[in-house]
Order: structure tokens, then sequence, then C-alpha cells
């Protein structure tokens, strides 16, 4: 039945976030994964994916700060590793968390570079 609810769950997380609606998104996260996590288990591919699309939900907001960019990183750098180790590197999650890894370490030096509102162009 758990698995049921967070696949669920998942898959509404996707659609808010295919939707850019990234804060109503992280919220379903915050609250589900650590469910899927307790019932599922760390390694679970299920509890994998929650964690990469709220991953994906704080880098790809346009309003995320730099500190969202960083814990977008951080999760996906731990979330990749963990796939690696549960599937192997040629699992289609695995390839997959490394691309959108490389894709936000990309906006992260791109946020750490920006300059600030008070500093002159």
């Amino acid at each position: 039945m758990y698995s049921r609810v967070l696949s669920r769950t998942s898959n509404y997380a996707v659609s808010l976030k295919n939707l850019d609606r990234f804060e109503e998104a992280k919220s379903v996260l915050r609250r589900m994964t650590p469910v899927a996590r307790r019932v599922l288990g760390e390694g679970h591919e299920l509890t994998l994916k929650m964690r990469w699309i709220y991953a994906d939900a704080l880098w790809l907001d346009t309003g995320a700060t730099l500190d969202d960019a960083r814990e977008a990183v951080m999760t996906l750098e731990e979330t990749e590793r963990i796939a690696r180790r549960v599937f192997g590197g040629a699992h289609p999650t695995t390839v997959g968390l490394e691309q959108n890894l490389e894709y936000s370490r990309a906006a992260l030096r791109a946020r750490e570079t920006r300059p600030t509102p008070s500093e002159p162009w």
C-alpha cells in the first residue's frame, strides 16, 4: 500500500515540477521522501527518484538561491553515489542522475559567478 501512495506522490511531484510549480513540489517531497526512506529504504529506486525530483525542483527554480543550488548539487551527488552502488553505472537511473548532476553543477557555477545586485556590471 505504501509503495502505491509513494509512487503516486512521486508522479504528482514530477507533474508539479514540470509545471514549474517548484515550491509545491519541494513541499510534497520534503514531507514524503523521509517516509519513502523509512518504508522502502535508502537504495530503493522510488526513494532515489524522489530525491532526484526534489534536487531538480531546487536548481531549476529561477528564484533559487545560491544555497538552494548547493543543496541540489549535494543531494544529487549523494543520490548518484547510492544509485551507482545499488544499480551500477550503466543503469538508466544512475545515468540520468549523472547527467542532472552535471547540469546542476553548471547552474551552481553560473549562480556563483553572477554579480550581485550591488556589484556594477
